[in-house]
């Protein structure tokens, strides 16, 4: 396993980098972008710097992974900034990991923010031994509508700031209601938030720690089918495994198969323990009724407790964790260790 490095922590006043690594809204969501700067800038003091990616059309992103691999490469590089933040995810970063160059990642370690599709990113800085975090993206954290939660303003402020995130606890409400991107006055209304029933545990009653390696499932299931970016297997043994299902929405049962064909390879039982975070069940492009929403949580996560009761019943599992694609989150420091304890309920990064 590489020798793991936490990148500086940021200070309030320092530029941070944005840029679009993955994909970008349209230029018609332009306002949600300038939401995202002036939170930034207002709450949390950073000065942020647009590098050419940060604006460019998502069409033009999609065909240019040379670019976008550039300014990650230039930001890290650059001795003022103190942080890379990504826009959003996307659908197609497994591309520009070709055009990285880990040695030069390595050498200039910088806190990385982002999530879903900068999964790629998250596991390439995880093969170099760099912490990231998964999560605190402009378009998303920052540019929440109405206000920032303030679960996600603490713990963005920790994952930016501290040099750990210390006691990771339960958030009390929750959404999975998409933004609405088409009308510029959306962002001045918050979402609909429901209450939050807290995590649910399954498997191993027994303490374990362990470094968190894992991200989106969809983007998962990318790189173990193109077995380029992977680390050595035995490489994972003790680590945490770190899951969440996007705003795609997947079949549980599809879900539940991928994860059986891992545990048929031998991969699940590597891992001491599993955090799952809660699971969007609507989107932009559906908007599923409460009832609907619950029984497909409900779903997925005996999907998954099924495969890992088959294949690895003494990890611990913890379901409905603040990470992914339902707000509010917490950076989650992907390749930085965590106390996961069954008995207290209790969650705390090392």
């Amino acid at each position: 396993m590489p020798e793991f490095v936490v990148p500086p922590p940021v200070e309030p006043g320092d530029s941070v980098a944005v840029l679009s690594p993955a994909s970008n809204a349209p230029e018609s969501a332009r306002f949600v972008y300038e939401l995202g700067l002036e939170r930034m800038r207002e709450v949390f003091g950073l000065e942020p710097v647009a590098y050419p990616t940060a604006t460019a059309d998502p069409e033009w992103l999609a065909e240019n992974p040379a670019a976008r691999a550039a300014d990650v490469m230039d930001a890290f590089r650059d001795p003022e900034i103190s942080a890379v933040v990504a826009n959003i995810g996307g659908h197609d970063q497994i591309t520009v990991l070709p055009h990285l160059d880990g040695d030069v990642l390595r050498a200039n370690p910088t806190r990385f923010y982002g999530w879903s599709d900068n999964t790629s990113l998250a596991l390439f800085l995880w093969n170099e031994g760099i912490v990231s975090f998964y999560g605190g993206s402009t378009l998303t954290e920052y540019a929440m509508d109405g206000e920032l939660f303030a679960y996600t303003e603490e713990y963005l402020g920790r994952a930016l700031f501290e040099d750990s995130l210390g006691e990771w606890r339960e958030a009390d409400v929750f959404t999975d209601q998409a933004g609405d991107w088409d009308d510029p006055s959306s962002i001045k209304t918050k979402r609909e938030i429901e209450e939050s029933d807290g995590r649910l545990w399954c498997g191993g009653e027994e303490p374990v720690s362990g470094r968190i390696w894992g991200g989106n499932y969809s983007v998962l299931v990318e790189q173990f089918l193109a077995d380029r970016y992977l680390p050595d297997e035995e490489l994972l043994d003790g680590c945490v495994l770190a899951i969440e299902t996007s705003e795609l929405i997947p079949d549980p049962a599809v879900v539940g198969a991928n994860l059986r064909a891992l545990g048929e390879r031998g991969l699940l039982d590597r891992f001491d323990g599993v955090l799952v975070g809660r699971a969007a069940a609507r989107s932009h492009a559906v908007d599923n009724p409460p009832a609907w929403r619950a029984d497909y949580r409900e779903r997925q996560r005996n999907a998954i407790e099924d495969v890992f009761r088959k294949y690895n019943p003494n990890a611990p599992v913890v379901f409905d964790c603040e990470f992914g694609h339902t707000y509010p989150t917490c950076p989650l420091p992907i390749g930085a260790e965590i106390e996961v304890v069954p008995e207290t309920r209790s969650l705390r990064f090392v």
